[in-house]
């Protein structure tokens, strides 16, 4: 068999598909086992799949972000139209087996994004340059400002133009789009609501879960679309978020030698960066507990805990050197080979068609592009003015700003792939998700008599 023909999950593909058959015909007859087993087979067959189509399909893969927006969209499509329950069709009494076998694998406290977003961080982080940490981490948080302000400046304008109100648009739209997510932006905004009288929790929640939804399909579509559009050199780092003149731009780089021992890879240091990193994660949940405790008032998510533990740890170069290259490893492991899998659960448990479907509108719609142009054009800008590349800035301290959290990053950066930028991402949905629940209370305390 010719080694070098067409491959999917780096197989030939005539071996692919034999095996792609089994995964199936478990599936339809109701024997696919379930949890991290019968899941990882079932969701690595559709998103091979899938990215495949995506990557080759011409228009969605120069301006969309190629497999990953194909996937996402795909499995939303499917779930919604009911697809997979012709898998259940051998099941008796129950025609929901599989989805509620991929749902318990996946969507339960973030189970498998928690161990791929712990991965990511992780590694991404210390294997970064730590010149290069150091030097980028004092400027983004003025382009993640930046972000807000943009944001709520488009949407509040179009709010006032349309007649759908500065305040109603400002607090049920670009607020909960910009707040992280719906675990750790929407849901506790609506509390923020309760808490000030202005509505229910329920009310709240039912009005600003399509906008996150909405705002999260638009943040991943112009992750994929603005990177390509925008191809000029002084704006595109292509990766790159810091820009570095000729003199100190080898100093930033890894170093020939680093990479030689990153390449070498072995499953002993697979082990101790998937120990490392899930440690790292478990640290955040006690910081995070521990904050909860002292500061009750504000809540900060364990994501940004560990990666402000990870970052000190590079900053001051506290880790080995090898522990820093297993993480490494790790990471590279974990991002090539489920980052597919991942995007079908995203696709399955996390996109809501029928609620973006439901409460689509022209003018809502509009409201939610801007706030996610506004976004990208504020980081952009600022970034620009703090020494970043604008787009590598947009994406990250922006379009990450307005997508869904966690499983928004993931999209987002893989539609733009910007991959090796999650650690800025997280930054932007963990600790700007935190500003913005701050923000969100005094601007409810303000205006939310006015809705």
């Amino acid at each position: 068999m010719n080694e070098n023909g067409f491959k999917l999950f780096g197989l030939p593909w005539q071996i692919f598909a034999i095996f792609s058959v089994i995964v199936l015909l478990a599936a339809i007859v109701g024997v696919l086992p379930a949890g991290m087993a019968g899941c990882f087979a079932f969701m690595i067959v559709f998103g091979t799949i899938l990215n495949e189509i995506g990557n080759r399909t011409p228009f969605v893969k120069t301006y969309l972000g190629g497999g990953a927006i194909i996937i996402i969209f795909g499995m939303g499509i499917l779930r919604y139209f009911n697809f997979f329950g012709l898998f259940d069709l051998f099941v008796e009494g129950n025609t929901e087996t599989l989805m509620s076998n991929i749902e318990t694998f996946f969507k339960p406290t973030g189970a498998f994004l928690d161990f791929y977003i712990a991965a990511l961080i992780c590694g991404s982080i210390l294997g970064m340059n730590r010149k290069l940490l150091v030097k980028a981490a004092g400027r983004y948080f003025p382009a993640i400002f930046g972000a807000i302000f943009l944001a709520f400046l488009f949407a509040g304008l179009y709010g006032a133009v349309s007649g759908f109100g500065v305040v109603k648009c400002l607090l049920l739209i670009a607020l909960p789009i910009m707040g992280g997510g719906m675990g750790a932006g929407a849901i506790p905004l609506s509390k923020i609501f309760e808490s000030t009288g202005t509505m229910t929790a329920e009310e709240a929640i039912s009005i600003m879960n399509p906008a996150v939804a909405i705002g999260n399909a638009c943040s991943i579509v112009l992750g994929g679309l603005l990177v390509k559009l925008i191809k000029s050199k002084e704006l595109n780092g292509n990766g790159s978020l810091m820009k570095t003149g000729v003199a100190d731009a080898a100093e930033l780089e890894i170093s020939p030698e680093m990479q030689a021992k990153r390449d070498n890879v072995n499953v002993v240091n697979l082990g101790i960066g998937l120990f490392v990193s899930t440690s790292f994660f478990a640290w955040g949940y006690i910081v995070a507990k521990l904050w909860g405790t002292l500061v009750p008032s504000v809540s900060i998510h364990a994501y940004a805990w560990m990666i402000i533990t990870v970052a000190l740890c590079k900053a001051f170069d506290i880790l080995p050197e090898f522990v820093e290259i297993c993480c490494y490893q790790w990471f590279q492991f974990i991002m090539k080979n489920l980052t597919t899998a991942l995007m079908v659960g995203i696709g399955l448990c996390y996109l809501s068609l029928d609620v973006v479907i439901s409460s689509f509108s022209l003018n809502y719609l509009i409201m939610c592009i801007l706030t996610c142009i506004g976004a990208f054009l504020g980081a952009a800008l600022v970034g620009k003015f703090v020494g970043f590349y604008p787009v590598e800035a947009g994406v990250t301290a922006g379009l990450c700003m307005s997508n869904m959290g966690g499983t928004g990053d993931v999209a987002v950066l893989s539609a733009a792939d910007r991959l090796e930028l999650m650690p800025f991402a997280q930054i932007s949905s963990r600790l700007g998700g935190a500003i913005i629940l701050i923000i969100g209370s005094i601007m409810l305390s303000v205006l939310g008599s006015m809705l």
